[in-house]
């Protein structure tokens, strides 16, 4: 039996209130981005191989981009991933930067959901392509799914038929890899469910992707793919409409 012990560690940030409501009352529309660096500074002992860091901009326009991600490798990650953000900071001016709204227009990771995760690898193969947070990427913001977890699945052959009985054809057997996509096919049932009643209500175009974003439940994706997964997780989630998640495993293994 393994032994138990601090291994990966995971940090999420959801703010309630529009970022200007924190450049009012904190000085920074960045507060979210700072308790994030906090949140996983917190935990740098569990990040002695890499770090990753992911955000979401809710209101982004069609032509925008809205999800941002940066990673880095070695036990200075967490100050590579943030100055690297702080980089393309960097590209506006002193009032550009000091406007929140502005802000969260046009400068990335300038959101209001954040995700972080700091990788001590017990298991897997290494490298920046094996760190998380990891991305499926899609046309409908609903569909996107960005992850991170702290696991060992104990079934990953079975997660693996799982997926391919279903139809899909899975081009690695990595455990994370293979969450992300079984976790982005149900993701995609779920949209395709309210794609469906949207219609059926007689909307179309702009109006169909809005009704998707207000009624789409990520419960639905859950109660669908954790029961196959077998072992000792936590698994942190987001969605391009802005739906978010922490599960753990019924037992609470993980931390």
């Amino acid at each position: 039996m393994e032994q138990l012990k601090h291994e990966c560690g995971v940090a999420m940030v959801r703010l309630l209130k529009p970022l200007s409501h924190y450049k009012a009352r904190y000085g920074t529309w960045a507060y979210g981005l700072n308790k994030l660096y906090l949140m996983m500074e917190k935990q740098h002992n569990r990040g002695q191989e890499a770090a990753g860091l992911a955000a979401l901009k809710l209101n982004a326009n069609p032509g925008e981009e809205f999800m941002f991600r940066e990673r880095a490798m070695g036990n200075t990650a967490i100050q590579q991933i943030f100055a690297a953000v702080h980089e393309k900071f960097a590209n506006f001016s002193s009032s550009e930067l000091a406007d929140a709204d502005f802000a969260g227009k046009n400068i990335p990771f300038a959101g209001e959901i954040y995700m972080g995760h700091l990788r001590y690898a017990t298991t897997g193969k290494r490298g920046l392509s094996y760190v998380h947070p990891f991305l499926r990427r899609d046309n409908w913001r609903a569909k996107n799914l960005c992850i991170c977890a702290n696991f060992n699945m104990t079934n990953v052959q079975e997660i693996f038929d799982h997926i391919a009985v279903k139809g899909q054809h899975p081009r690695m057997l990595s455990d994370t890899y293979l969450l992300l996509e079984q976790l982005g096919h149900r993701l995609d049932r779920e949209s395709e469910r309210c794609f469906a009643a949207a219609e059926a209500l007689g909307l179309s175009d702009r109006d169909i992707t809005e009704y998707i974003e207000r009624h789409i439940d990520v419960a639905n994706v859950l109660r669908e793919s954790a029961p196959v997964w077998d072992g000792g997780y936590v698994v942190c989630g987001i969605t391009g409409s802005g739906e978010t998640f922490v599960l753990r495993d019924p037992w609470g293994i993980r931390p």
